[in-house]
C-alpha cells in the first residue's frame, strides 16, 4: 500500500485506537484486580481475626490466652508474611510467633467495622491488615480487644505479576485479533471503490463505456455525476470533431480554387503558378493534420479500443497491392490480444502512415512485431531502407520531409504521432537492426 492510500491511513488509525482502547482496558482490568485482590485478602485475614477473637480469653492473672493457633504456618515462621495480635487497653498484648519481637499496632479507622488499611511490617515492608474490635466478659465485667490480622503486599505482588503475565499476551492477542477484524472491515467498507477503479480502468481500456448504478447508497451520486461527465465529454468530442471536419470542408473549396488558378496561370506566369501551387499544398497540408488532430483528441475517461492483429493484416494486404509492396518481403508477428487503446480509424491511419513510408524506402524486408510484456503493449515497425538521422527524427514533429526523392507531404509520420499521443501512446523513432528505420509504438495495458 503506497504512503497516501486511504486503507492504510484507516488500518493505521485503526490499530492505533485498538491500541489505545487496549491499553486503557489494560490499566482498567490491573486496578480492578487489585481491588478485588485487596478485597479478598481482607475478607480472608476478617475470618482469622473472628477466629482468634472467638478463642481469645482472660487467664485468671489477667494475662490473654490463645488455646488454639491459626493452623497456616506462616504465623509460627518469623517473618512468615502473616501476623497477628491481640491488644487491650493497659495490658500486655498476645502476638504470633511470625512478629518475633514486634508489634503490629491498629489500623486507625474506629468508623470501620472491621477496620481495613496498611501498616508496617515487623521487617521494613507494607502489609494489608483488618483490625476487629470485641469485648470479651471477664470477672463480671468486659474488656475491650482490639484483634489485628495482617498480611505482607509482597505476597499479592506476586499475585499481581502473574495476572500481568497473563493479561499483557492476552491483550496482545486481542489487539492482533481485533486489527485483522479491523483491517478485513475496512477492506470490506472500501471494496465499492475498488469495483469503482476497475470499471474506470474498463472504460480507459475502451471495454466499458458507462458506470454501473448498482453500487452502495453512498457511491451512487459520485458515479452519478461520473457518467454525466462522461456523456459531457463524448458530445463535446463530437462537437470538436465536427467542428474541425466543418471547417476542413469549407476549406476545401477554396484550396480547389487555388490549384485551378495556379493551372490556369502556369501558361502565362509559371513562377506565380509555381508559388499558388506551393502555398494551396501548405494550406491543404495543414489542414490535413489538423483534421488529424482532431480525431486524436482524447475522449477523457472514456476510450474506444481495438485489436491490433486484424488491422495490421488488413493495411499490409492493402499495401502489398500497390507499387513495391509485391516485390516486399512482409514479416508479420503481432500477438492476438494485442488491443490498441484507440477506435480502429485511428489505429488504421497509423499503421497506413507508418507502413506506407516503410514501404517507400524498403529494399527488401518490413517486419511487424506485437506484444504485451511488463504491463505494457508495444507494437514494433521496421525495414531495411536508409532509416532517418537524428536530424530528420526531430523535423518528424514539424512536418519536414528528409528526402525529396520520394512523393508525400512530410506530414505522415507526424501526423502517426499526433494520433498515438493523443490516445496515451508514446511513439519512438530509431534504427531497426535490419539496417531502416525502427518506430515503436507502446501504451499503458489496464490490469496487464
Amino acid at each position: 500500500m503506497k504512503h497516501g492510500s486511504l486503507r492504510l491511513r484507516l488500518g493505521l488509525a485503526a490499530a492505533g485506537l485498538i491500541a489505545l482502547a487496549l491499553a486503557l482496558a489494560g490499566v482498567g482490568l490491573t486496578l480492578i484486580f487489585d481491588r478485588v485482590l485487596d478485597a479478598r485478602t481482607a475478607d480472608g485475614l476478617d475470618r482469622t481475626a473472628k477466629l482468634i477473637a472467638g478463642q481469645v480469653a482472660l487467664a485468671p492473672d489477667g494475662a490473654l490466652t490463645l488455646p488454639r493457633e491459626p493452623p497456616d504456618s506462616r504465623f509460627s515462621t518469623p517473618y512468615g508474611g502473616l501476623y497477628w495480635q491481640v491488644e487491650r487497653p493497659g495490658g500486655a498484648a498476645l502476638r504470633s510467633r511470625s512478629l518475633w519481637d514486634r508489634s503490629l499496632g491498629t489500623v486507625p479507622d474506629p468508623a470501620q467495622e472491621p477496620a481495613v488499611g496498611d501498616l508496617a511490617g515487623p521487617d521494613g515492608g507494607r502489609l494489608i491488615a483488618v483490625t476487629r474490635r470485641v469485648s470479651i466478659p471477664a470477672n463480671g465485667a468486659t474488656v475491650a480487644l482490639a484483634v489485628t490480622v495482617a498480611e505482607d503486599r509482597r505476597d499479592l505482588a506476586a499475585s499481581r505479576a502473574t495476572f500481568l503475565r497473563l493479561l499483557v499476551p492476552s491483550l496482545g492477542a486481542l489487539f492482533v485479533a481485533l486489527t485483522l477484524a479491523m483491517s478485513l472491515f475496512v477492506r470490506r467498507a472500501l471494496s465499492p471503490f475498488r469495483t469503482l477503479r476497475a470499471d474506470l480502468a474498463a472504460i480507459h481500456a475502451g471495454t466499458r463505456a458507462r458506470l454501473p448504478e448498482t453500487f452502495p447508497e453512498e457511491v451512487r451520486p459520485l458515479v452519478a455525476d461520473l457518467n454525466r461527465l462522461l456523456d459531457a465529454q463524448e458530445r463535446d468530442l463530437q462537437r470538436a470533431r465536427t467542428g474541425a471536419g466543418d471547417m476542413a470542408h469549407g476549406l476545401k473549396t477554396p484550396l480547389a480554387v487555388l490549384d485551378a488558378l495556379a493551372r490556369r496561370t502556369e501558361s502565362t506566369d509559371p513562377a506565380l503558378a509555381a508559388e499558388i501551387a506551393e502555398q494551396a499544398q501548405a494550406m491543404g497540408r495543414q489542414v490535413e493534420r489538423t483534421l488529424a488532430r482532431a480525431r486524436a483528441v482524447s475522449g477523457g475517461l472514456r476510450r474506444k479500443a481495438c485489436p491490433v492483429a486484424p488491422a495490421v493484416a488488413r493495411i499490409v494486404g492493402a499495401l502489398k497491392r500497390l507499387p513495391e509492396g509485391e516485390a516486399l518481403r512482409w514479416e508479420i508477428a503481432v500477438a492476438d490480444r494485442l488491443v490498441f487503446p484507440g477506435d480502429e480509424g485511428d489505429l488504421t491511419e497509423i499503421l497506413g502512415n507508418i507502413l506506407d513510408n516503410a514501404r517507400k524506402w524498403a529494399h527488401r524486408r518490413i517486419r511487424v512485431s506485437g506484444g504485451v510484456e511488463g504491463g505494457e503493449g508495444h507494437l514494433v515497425l521496421e525495414d531495411d531502407g536508409p532509416g532517418m538521422s537524428e536530424a530528420a527524427i526531430a523535423g518528424i514533429a514539424r512536418g519536414r520531409r528528409w528526402d525529396e526523392t520520394r512523393p508525400g507531404t512530410g506530414f505522415g509520420i507526424a501526423i502517426a504521432r499526433d494520433l498515438a499521443e493523443g490516445v496515451g501512446a508514446r511513439m519512438r523513432f530509431g534504427r531497426s537492426e535490419l539496417g531502416g528505420l525502427r518506430v515503436e509504438v507502446s501504451w499503458s495495458v489496464p490490469g496487464a
